[in-house]
């Protein structure tokens, strides 16, 4: 259904995006998963006609949306990052204010508008003025905007970002249930539970590039052994840590080891083996090393550890250091552009 061929995009020094190919299954729920600054929003602006990239080629349902942008358009609902919503209007008459914009047929308009408010759970509050909305319900109505042409495919950029925990998970339920009607979505993300919970495929994006791109449990299962988080007394200073990184990559059975700055400098492992007497093992050789442990835990892989196998850190290290690396002069040019 979605197609993305060596697409690369620059704004002056910074490479937004280096060559990213993707291949999005009809039906499917595909999640874009990366830290602030990964890529994700100029891919997916791309997509949707609202920005040129410098190469490459993008095809939605078979339609060049280079070449044809309306045509590509008609098959697409957008919710981005930002929601804009006219706070004097009601949630209904923005909804039909947006399907005059589609040139709805009014009865049609009508008909699909009480569906959607059925399925978003609207019918308590969308006669109210938006101005008066929260922040879910005003992300409920802004994705009913983008599904009123009924698309074959839903574009949402950080769909959940600022939602309390009751209105993330009632979005999580209305896209799964617009994935199993046949709605193809693209749902871009930060939150690791998020895109491990609904992707039925996921790539990884982190400069700009395609660095992993699977199945949730297939990219774990390619890691091939367990994740140990491991805690050592007084651990004060990243030189301190650095030294127990090196005691650690002597010992037998471990395949990495990276230093988590976000949780304090402890010590992420990957290790092969597992079973009850993995730690028993570990802590063995920790203590004939003499590296006093604090604390030590096993647990399954996760996307963090397939993002942390392929960038030698963390997510959350990495979300750190987009913030302090950010230029807001930078990011406003960016974004008048």
């Amino acid at each position: 259904m979605i197609r993305l061929d060596q697409l690369s995009k620059r704004y002056g020094a910074l490479q937004a995006l280096d060559a990213v190919s993707l291949e999005v299954p009809a039906g499917c729920l595909y999640g874009l998963l990366g830290p602030n600054g990964a890529g994700k929003t100029t891919c997916l602006r791309i997509l949707c006609t609202l920005l040129s990239p410098d190469s490459g080629e993008v095809s939605i349902a078979g339609i060049n949306a280079l070449n044809d942008p309306r045509a590509a358009r008609e098959q697409l609902g957008y919710v981005a990052q930002e929601v804009a919503i006219d706070k004097i209007l009601t949630g209904r008459e923005l909804l039909q204010l947006q399907a005059s914009l589609y040139h709805l047929d009014p009865a049609a308009a009508l008909h699909r508008i009480d569906e959607l408010t059925e399925l978003l759970g609207m019918a308590e509050w969308l006669d109210r003025r938006c101005g008066t909305y929260s922040g879910g319900m005003r992300r409920r109505l802004d994705l009913a905007c983008g599904l009123l042409h009924s698309p074959a495919v839903l574009v949402l950029d950080e769909p959940t970002v600022g939602l309390d925990i009751e209105s993330r998970a009632a979005l999580w339920q209305v896209l799964q249930e617009l994935r199993d009607g046949g709605t193809t979505v693209l749902l871009s993300s930060h939150y690791l539970e998020e895109v491990d919970a609904l992707a039925d495929r996921l790539a990884i994006l982190d400069g700009g590039k395609v660095i992993a791109e699977g199945t949730p449990d297939g990219l774990k299962q390619e890691l091939g052994g367990d994740r140990v988080t491991l805690r050592v007394k007084e651990f004060a200073t990243p030189k301190e840590a650095q030294a127990a990184q090196g005691v650690l990559q002597r010992l037998d059975g471990v395949r990495q080891v990276v230093i988590n700055r976000a949780q304090g400098h402890a010590i992420n492992l990957v290790v092969e083996g597992g079973g009850p007497a993995l730690l028993d093992r570990l802590r063995q050789q920790l203590d004939e090393a003499a590296v006093p442990v604090f604390s030590l835990a096993q647990s399954r892989p996760s996307l963090d550890d397939v993002y942390l196998q392929a960038t030698g850190r963390t997510l959350m290290d990495a979300e750190l250091a987009s913030v302090s690396n950010r230029d807001p002069k930078a990011e406003k040019k960016q974004a008048m552009r």
